[in-house]
């Protein structure tokens, strides 16, 4: 073989063996979430900066309540995801807070009604998300301080999130995240046309809790009733 075609022969043998060998490209993004898969493409409207490589679809397995969930990935693997940005009431009257609603008062109808609400945003993201595939958008393995989830939840492309304020199933929780400006817009609304909780009736509200003014539209007791017709014999 001439000098030639071994130089040609050797340098064909270099460009294998580097192909062969070629490493990996590190793209720099980090650990993942251990509950979590290769992110599909970015949903719509999602702001890119904020997702890269942080969607991800999944099963809403289990519905807990208007702004959690639990998701099983297709790694068979569930985590309990919470709604970023929006609050809904709670479902116990006990446990509801009116002074995060605003406009909502302090008084057992404000309470019974958020209540009310917290009912049915939680039968409405059940009709709408049990048993859906859904893209969970995280920006990150962010977590709150139950170890939930904090995501955007898209079903057929659409914000639930944003849904939910939309339509006055729930308010801003206010915080950091890149869609803070349109959820804000979105309450802002929904309180401008009564919609959902926003729709509060001090006075029907009242009756219906047995208050009015401050005053116990309770039934007298036994006990009062004796002394209401003895003052009236008297």
């Amino acid at each position: 073989m001439s000098v030639r075609w071994r130089l040609i022969a050797l340098v064909a043998l270099v460009l294998l063996a580097g192909c062969a060998g070629a490493p990996v490209t590190d793209t720099g993004s980090g650990s993942q979430p251990t509950a979590l898969d290769s992110p599909p493409a970015d949903p719509d409207g999602v702001d890119p900066d904020d997702t890269a490589d942080t969607a991800w679809t999944g099963t809403v397995v289990r519905v807990v309540d208007g702004d959690t969930m639990e998701v099983e990935f297709p790694n068979g693997e569930v985590d309990t995801v919470r709604l970023l940005g929006v609050d809904t009431p709670e479902t116990s009257a006990e446990s509801t807070s009116p002074a995060e609603f605003e406009g909502i008062p302090e008084t057992d109808a404000g309470r019974t009604h958020l209540a009310t609400w917290g009912g049915e945003a939680s039968a409405f993201a059940e009709s709408k998300l049990a048993g859906e595939e859904v893209t969970v958008v995280t920006g990150g393995d962010r977590r709150g301080g139950y170890g939930r989830l904090l995501a955007v939840l898209y079903v057929d492309g659409e914000d639930f999130n944003e849904r939910l304020l939309t339509e006055g199933y729930a308010r801003l929780y206010d915080t950091e995240f890149a869609k803070r400006d349109a959820y804000a817009a979105a309450e802002a609304d929904a309180r401008e046309r009564g919609a959902g909780l926003w729709a509060f009736d001090e006075a029907e509200s009242s009756a219906e809790t047995g208050e009015v003014d401050g005053a116990d539209l309770r039934p007298p007791s036994r006990l009062e009733a004796a002394g209401t017709a003895a003052s009236v014999s008297a």
